[in-house]
């Protein structure tokens, strides 16, 4: 089976990236994100909405609140699909899936890596809710957006790699 991108939408930083890459592969898009995004911004007038062989792009609009669309990406997901967010719950329910997931700045979540993310996270937001501080994320930069891009083609080429011995 075809991959699928889910593109958690949420201060994502490389839909565009992420649209070219599936262009170029021939490999179907959903955007996800809540009501109050135009979602709707990231696709060319001349991209195909409706899910036919190859590419199509669509969105997937949700609710105004918290973890709605990791929610909706979820119950969607298949296991040679692959999931771009930021966001480690979302990488952690996606390989629970079976499905990829690919941080912003490319750097893959795995089975070996996710349970030390969330602690990770989990360690911080308590420093947080005790009324400690945290260091935030570094500056997003064009070292990251291509490192990005060259994380998802080795993803997709692995994806597609897989469906032509499944189909072998």
């Amino acid at each position: 089976m075809e991959p699928i991108i889910y593109i958690d939408a949420d201060a994502c930083p490389v839909i565009s990236e992420s649209l070219d890459i599936a262009r170029a592969h021939n490999v179907p898009v959903v955007i996800a994100g809540n009501s109050t995004q135009n979602l709707s911004r990231h696709i060319r007038k001349k991209d195909p909405r409706d899910e036919k062989e190859g590419f199509w792009v669509d969105t997937l609009t949700v609710s105004v609140g918290a973890d709605s669309a990791d929610f909706a990406i979820v119950e969607r997901l298949s296991s040679n699909d692959i999931v771009v967010t930021q966001d480690i719950g979302l990488a952690a329910m996606a390989l629970g899936r079976g499905a990829s997931a690919l941080g912003v700045r490319g750097l893959p979540y795995t089975r070996s890596t996710i349970d030390m993310a969330l602690e990770m996270r989990h360690v911080e937001k308590k420093i947080r809710r005790q009324g400690g501080r945290t260091r935030g994320p570094s500056v997003f930069t064009d070292d990251d957006r291509e490192t990005f891009s060259r994380s998802l083609e080795r993803l997709l080429l692995e994806a597609q790699r897989v469906e032509e011995n499944q189909e072998l």
